[in-house]
């Protein structure tokens, strides 16, 4: 493959090598079914409570309110719609952000044509929402909240604390999905006082086809599964446990925990160098989000007078988004810098970058030199520049 610095690392990371060294024992010699009796199959559930121990550690809850899933997706999905079923004679009304991913906002969608109600609240121009806001969203029919741990565009973190308590003292479920939070800020449920969050592995190191939801003991009790036959996960997702990636997203977890401030000290020094070049070397460009209140990781960057598009197709060295992986090819305006009121036509010309374990300064400094002549040379064919100066 051609040399190329990735940029993209909220879309997906890198498989680390040691998670998958971890995983490589679980296709042929640790490959019991966790559900059975003989020894291998022994073997493979004391293994996967290994990890489910390990991935708890991470949020700090207990081992069994971990549910392992397929995905983020999936998590988000059982999250709202078993949540909304269980309490449906209390009421039908679900509070969340206008800048969710789109797993939430089209479980949502789903749940509107089963006669719930919404209400999207706004954010502010730096990606925001506030706990006032929130506050005079309910309703005496509202059952659950659920707002984003962190912009997976922006990278802009709500305050999900907050949050929380205005919903315990409301008798109001919380819920956040903390897939880009998960391993560049510290999390403990407890503190938190949510009552259910979502993690996926892909965004951590470990592979694409695992994720966790978080359930409260005391909600767990009361929940029935998505997907029905075995009786797997304490009955809540039906089918054979994937005990390679789940082994993969255990080993993640502890790499995680094993030098956290090290290595979030170490991404946002990337960030912080690249935007400062970027500004500093590329005129009419600025930062989207909050800049004092986001995850180490993500740096969302307007380059005013040409389509982002073109930047990427221009600059193919370096891998970065438009926005949300799950959005890119669609031909719309990403809903959460619309709903920031940012500028439609400057909307056009933002990309997402995002930093990981694995970059490092020469590959900020080289992305930059290759961006700031792409640039230069897009606007010198575009009208909009050339009529603008």
């Amino acid at each position: 493959m051609t040399e190329f610095i990735y940029f993209d690392n909220s879309a997906t990371t890198r498989v680390d090598p040691r998670v998958a060294e971890a995983i490589a024992p679980f296709f042929t010699e640790k490959y019991g079914n966790p559900s059975s009796i003989h020894r291998i199959g022994l073997v493979a559930h004391a293994e996967l409570e290994r990890c489910r121990e390990s991935v708890a550690n991470l949020i700090n809850c207990a081992p069994r309110e971990i549910i392992f899933m397929a995905s983020g997706s999936e998590a988000d999905n059982f999250a709202l719609i078993q949540t909304a079923r269980l309490l449906k004679s209390k009421g039908k009304h679900i509070i969340t952000t206008s800048v969710e991913h789109k797993a939430i906002l089209s479980t949502c969608e789903f749940l509107e044509g089963e006669g719930y109600s919404f209400t999207y609240l706004p954010v502010n121009s730096k990606g925001n929402v506030s706990v006032k806001s929130v506050k005079a969203a309910i309703r005496p029919d509202t059952i659950l909240i659920s707002v984003m741990f962190a912009n997976n565009e922006v990278g802009t973190i709500m305050p999900i604390k907050e949050i929380a308590k205005l919903a315990k003292d409301n008798g109001i479920l919380m819920h956040t999905d903390a897939v880009q939070a998960v391993g560049k800020i510290k999390i403990d449920v407890d503190e938190l006082g949510v009552d259910m969050l979502t993690l996926s592995g892909h965004k951590i190191y470990a592979p694409k086809g695992i994720g966790v939801l978080f359930v409260k003991e005391e909600l767990k009790s009361q929940l029935s599964p998505l997907i029905h036959g075995g009786g797997q996960e304490s009955g809540f997702r039906a089918g054979t446990e994937n005990m390679p990636y789940i082994a993969g997203l255990a080993k993640a977890a502890e790499l995680i925990m094993a030098d956290f401030d090290g290595e979030v000290a170490h991404i946002k020094g990337l960030r912080d160098r690249f935007e400062q070049k970027i500004l500093e070397n590329i005129p009419e460009t600025y930062v989207n989000g909050n800049i004092d209140n986001r995850v180490c990781s993500i740096s969302d960057i307007t380059f005013k007078y040409i389509e982002a598009e073109a930047v990427i197709g221009y600059v193919p060295a370096v891998c970065c988004s438009l926005g949300s992986a799950c959005t890119s090819g669609q031909d719309a305006a990403s809903h959460v810098l619309t709903a920031m009121k940012v500028d439609p036509i400057d909307i056009r010309g933002t990309i997402r970058f995002s930093f990981g374990r694995f970059n490092t300064t020469e590959e900020v400094d080289r992305a930059v030199e290759l961006l700031k002549v792409g640039v230069e040379k897009l606007r010198q064919m575009s009208p909009i520049y050339n009529k603008a100066f």
